[in-house]
């Protein structure tokens, strides 16, 4: 996996976040690196492809906006699986579209909370 070396000498988990949303990019990138992540972030699947090409990352973290994004990020999500099977991924989505979505390895709610983001993201990591 993709890890760096923190001040302690111990690898931070590394995450592939891909959002198309700029400021709500930046805004959950710097949440994850303040809570001891290693992140990448994309601003499209065909980006993230290409990182993902020479880099293995502990999760991808999709950023799903609505309902009308989730082809595309299933679709992404499946392809992703058949080349890297044992590679991680959430959505972070809101209750509705995690109901209908069977790619992920789990579901981030988005409601804005910065501690149940990152608590979730952690859940994910660490199963």
């Amino acid at each position: 996996m993709h890890t760096q070396e923190n001040s302690t000498g111990s690898a931070k988990p590394s995450i592939l976040h891909v959002s198309p949303r700029d400021i709500l990019r930046t805004v959950r990138d710097q949440i994850l690196r303040v809570s001891g992540y290693e992140v990448t972030s994309s601003d499209s699947y065909e980006n993230a492809r290409e990182i993902l090409e020479s880099t293995r990352y502990d999760l991808v973290l999709i950023d799903i906006q609505s309902e009308g994004d989730l082809k595309a990020a299933d679709e992404f999500c499946a392809l992703l699986k058949q080349v890297k099977p044992e590679q991680k991924v959430a959505f972070v989505c809101n209750w509705r579209v995690a109901i209908i979505s069977h790619c992920p390895d789990d579901v981030v709610r988005s409601e804005f909370d910065p501690a149940a983001f990152v608590s979730g993201v952690n859940d994910v990591v660490k199963s």
